[in-house]
């Protein structure tokens, strides 16, 4: 018979690992004088550390490094859910049509995992939702859905902006004109997807001067759910529409350096209603 070995703290028999065995490391626990001194008398040997032996964690060790390959997981998801967002607003992901991460992936030359976590995360936005076994559909979305985002848009932005027109001074607003100008250069290419971002800039922009984080966020989902598509609709935007659209931004501006409370609210509300950023 094999035989034990006795603890040198309990003096109970440790049985020793048999053949096909897997011993699993003790728990750290606080160093004693007798560990102190073991570890002392170890080291002045030039032998490794009690704890070393076993596979446990000893004081002389260095930190493990933070993984990388989860971070640059998360920039390729980025990347990927930025892409996913602009073919969306582009019409390139059709209302109504069944797109499986495998397939999403060989087009973006990345494996399905980021695809599939950038569709999650467009399923919680409302869209897309989830096909099982099957992949993600595109939410079909028509001109009432567009509507109810504009009066609720209208309900939280309206108000704000009124008030942001009484307090901040003209030059103030003045400092914006490069962001409304860049939405020009952005309609005059003719793509719904640059337009959409340079767009959603310019309204943050704007909205942030409130100082509330929580209704830029809010502002921003509404706006980014309002530039999607709708059913039939030709997301192709001749240039011209782009630039209509955009040349509301420098009015609105003008309105505001002006304080006129009347035509703020007005232009807004117009502004939500139709043209390519809605």
């Amino acid at each position: 018979m094999r035989q034990g070995v006795h603890s040198a703290r309990t003096g109970v028999p440790e049985p020793r690992p048999g053949a096909g065995e897997v011993r699993v490391p003790q728990q750290p626990r606080a160093v004693d004088a007798v560990d102190s001194a073991a570890v002392d008398a170890t080291r002045e040997r030039g032998a490794p550390a009690p704890g070393a032996a076993r596979g446990e964690h000893t004081h002389c060790e260095q930190p493990m490094p933070q993984p990388r390959p989860a971070v640059q997981r998360a920039s390729v998801r980025g990347q990927i859910l930025d892409a996913l967002r602009s073919a969306l607003v582009t019409g390139e992901l059709k209302p109504g049509e069944v797109y499986s991460a495998p397939a999403l992936g060989e087009r973006f030359g990345v494996s399905a995992t980021p695809v599939r976590e950038a569709m999650q995360h467009l399923a919680r936005e409302g869209a897309v939702e989830v096909v099982p076994n099957r992949g993600f559909r595109v939410i079909r979305r028509g001109a009432r859905e567009l509507s109810e985002l504009a009066e609720v848009r209208a309900l939280i932005e309206v108000p704000v902006m009124l008030r942001l027109a009484r307090t901040v001074p003209g030059e103030r607003w003045a400092e914006l004109r490069p962001l409304a100008e860049a939405t020009v250069r952005a309609a005059s290419t003719g793509c719904r997807a640059t337009y959409a971002e340079s767009d959603r800039a310019f309204h943050r922009a704007v909205l942030s001067l409130a100082g509330n984080e929580q209704l830029v966020q809010i502002a921003d989902d509404l706006r980014r759910r309002a530039q999607w598509p709708l059913i039939g609709a030709q997301p192709r935007l001749a240039r011209a529409e782009l630039l209509a659209d955009a040349s509301e931004h420098t009015a609105l501006l003008e309105a505001l350096i002006a304080r006129d409370l009347d035509v703020v609210p007005a232009l807004v509300t117009e502004h939500f209603r139709g043209g390519a950023g809605r």
